[in-house]
């Protein structure tokens, strides 16, 4: 397969597409909230792939953390541009709409403001952190898997895996709270505090 990608093989692409896609769209979706946007990852991802087919190297771990990479470093374009649109508008006199987040896109999280508050959670991890966090526990990729996707030691994933658990069981108890002071007398279940606590016991 790698060497099918290598020399551009059609088919090959259209494989990878079809054992992938969804993947990628469920990655940038979580991350984004918006799943025609998750779709335009989707396809720059693809773009980027195809441009970059000539740097496939055997890894030994497949193509998945080669596409991932890809698709992190395309998310994470499209979230500078995404973000310098927003402030465009958001210096037009017009009001704004609320991102659209559905419980397909998110994992069956239960309403809005749940996955309101597990994305704020997600926004105050470091950057390196949330991405790890993202591959290994929301993408399912091993270690060695997010360790090639990013660039980076094994170890490192290990380590950035860790604190991100960590800091986001913290900062998704202060993002509830603020949601329950803001809604009095409703009650929300943590399903984020249930996803990281389910991984605990992954190993790459």
């Amino acid at each position: 397969m790698h060497a099918r990608v290598r020399d551009g093989d059609p088919e090959a692409f259209r494989e990878l597409f079809d054992a992938h896609a969804r993947l990628i769209h469920g990655y940038a979706a979580r991350w984004t909230g918006d799943r025609a946007l998750a779709e335009d990852v989707v396809s720059l991802t693809f773009l980027e792939a195809w441009r970059l087919r000539d740097r496939v190297r055997d890894e030994g771990v497949g193509l998945r953390p080669w596409l991932m990479g890809i698709a992190v470093n395309v998310l994470r374009n499209t979230t500078r541009a995404r973000r310098r649109y927003e402030a465009a508008l958001s210096r037009l006199p017009t009001g704004g709409s609320e991102p659209d987040f559905s419980d397909e896109v998110v994992g069956r999280m239960a309403d809005a403001e749940r996955v309101a508050a597990a994305r704020r959670a997600l926004e105050r991890l470091r950057p390196g952190d949330r991405e790890v966090f993202m591959l290994c526990v929301w993408s399912e990729l091993s270690h060695a898997e997010a360790a090639v996707a990013l660039g980076i030691r094994e170890g490192t994933v290990r380590t950035r895996l860790f604190r991100a658990r960590s800091r986001l069981r913290r900062f998704a108890d202060e993002e509830m709270a603020r949601e329950r002071a803001a809604r009095p007398g409703q009650l929300h279940s943590d399903r984020l505090h249930r996803a990281v606590r389910s991984s605990e016991g992954t190993s790459g």
